[in-house]
Order: structure tokens, then sequence, then C-alpha cells
């Protein structure tokens, strides 16, 4: 059990409702909390991916952390051609500012609307937790023989935080986000899945400011998140993990790759 926090519940909480949000940075969080990684590593297999293609897209690319890195290891080139996308604009201002001077530019596109590319532009698509794969606009600008590669959130994931703050959540709600559902829905856009994998992780949050940044930057956990509307909720956590020890959740994650057919 780890020592209880000589800080109070006040300080923890304005702590983690200070702390910005934007991007997909996720260093502050050391320390305070924990995630297991996926045994794929997808950051670094999109490196190699990145040297070996001509015409790349992006999409839904955060603060474009990943995509930052991935280009960093990618070795011997990069493509000729690499756009990313996004749709929240404080992550617009992030992402352009940190892959600009790579030569990437970031278009603003909702994440809900089609892609602003013509048919067939990309031979390598990617994401990294794309709130929905549109899997009819992602198969109609990847070219013939072209290759969708991300990694997605799963089901159920850290629902052991979402169902302290908001109790049981219904069955469909578990289901959502299934590999088994995304990858028939890539077939249905004509899609071939060719690698599927999938794995649920370890997750500690060792203070109540973790919970609360957490909470802030992934907003889709507990919709409409605030501090104040939460605040006998927080206190309970603060309490059992003084008490007890980290918080303890797990991800979902699942790499696909999915081609398009050359024909």
């Amino acid at each position: 059990m780890a020592p209880p926090t000589s800080r109070t519940f006040d300080d923890l909480v304005a702590e983690g409702a200070a702390v910005p949000t934007e991007g997909w940075d996720f260093s502050w969080f050391e320390g305070r909390a924990t995630e297991a990684r996926p045994s794929w590593g997808y950051a670094r297999a999109l490196g190699g991916r990145l040297a070996g293609a001509g015409a790349v897209l992006d999409v839904q690319t955060g603060g474009g952390e990943v995509l930052d890195f991935a280009l960093g290891t990618a070795a011997p080139g990069r493509p000729a051609l690499l756009v990313a996308t996004e749709g929240w604009p404080p992550n617009v201002a992030k992402a352009t500012a940190l892959l600009r001077p790579r030569g990437v530019p970031v278009v603003a596109s909702p994440d809900d609307a089609p892609f602003p590319f013509a048919d067939g532009a990309f031979d390598l698509v990617v994401s990294r937790h794309p709130v929905v794969p549109h899997w009819s606009e992602i198969a109609r600008v990847l070219a013939p023989g072209g290759t969708y590669f991300a990694q997605h959130v799963g089901p159920a994931s850290v629902f052991e935080v979402v169902e302290f703050f908001l109790g049981p959540q219904p069955e469909e709600s578990r289901d959502a986000r299934h590999p088994d559902g995304e990858r028939a829905d890539a077939e249905a856009a004509g899609l071939e899945v060719v690698d599927l994998r999938a794995e649920r992780l370890r997750m500690e949050f060792h203070d109540i400011s973790a919970v609360v940044h957490f909470l802030r930057k992934v907003v889709w956990m507990v919709p409409g998140f605030t501090v104040e509307a939460y605040r006998d909720r927080l206190r309970e956590l603060h309490e059992r993990i003084e008490a007890e020890g980290p918080f303890v959740a797990h991800s979902a994650r699942h790499l696909i790759e999915a081609r398009k057919p050359r024909r």
C-alpha cells in the first residue's frame, strides 16, 4: 500500500484541474498514474511503416505527438507526401506548431466530416485512438493495395473509473468499439482485415489529481465532468486511494491493419 500523500484533497483537485489538456502528451501523469503499453509498440511500428510509404494520411492526430515520434524513428526516409487532420481547435494549433517544422501540414477537419481529400490519394492511412473510425472514408481515400494501420480504443476501456462516477453501464456501452465489430465494419466498407490484435492493460491512479486531469482530458469517459459536479465522489475516491493505495483500472486497445484490394 502506498503511504498517504501529505497534500490535501483540495490541493490535489486544484492541481489536476489546472493542467492544460491540449494534445496527447501524457508525461504529466508520471509519478501520478501508470498504464501498461500494448506489446506491439504502435508508435515505433508506425515509424517503420512511414519509411516505406509514399503518400500518408494521419487521421485525428491529436497534438501530433505520436506522428512526431514516429517520424523521428523512421529510417531510412520519410514519405514524399504526409498530411495530418485534427478536429479540435486547441489540438490543431498544438499539432501545427509541432509538425510544421517537419514539413507536415495539419488540416482542420471535424472528426465526423468526410475527409477533404481525393479518392485514392494515399497508400497508407494511420490513426491512433480515433474517436470513431470512418471506414467508408478510409476506404475511399486509400489507393488500391493501400493499407490502414491504426491503434484503436477497445470495449469497456477504463470502465472501472467510468462506473465509479456514473454507476453500472448498459451492456451495449460495454460492447461498443469491440474489435470484432470493427472488423465487420471495415469489411463492409470493402477492406480486408489482415491483422487484428487486442489487449487489456493495467492502469493505476496514485492520487486524485491524476483522476481529475484524466477525466478533463479524456472527455468522453464521464461526459460533462466538472470538479464541482462530482466533488463528493472525488472526495470518496481520494479517501479510498489514501486508505487502500492506487485505484486500479484497465484500458482496452487493439491494433488493426486493413488493406484495400487492388481490384
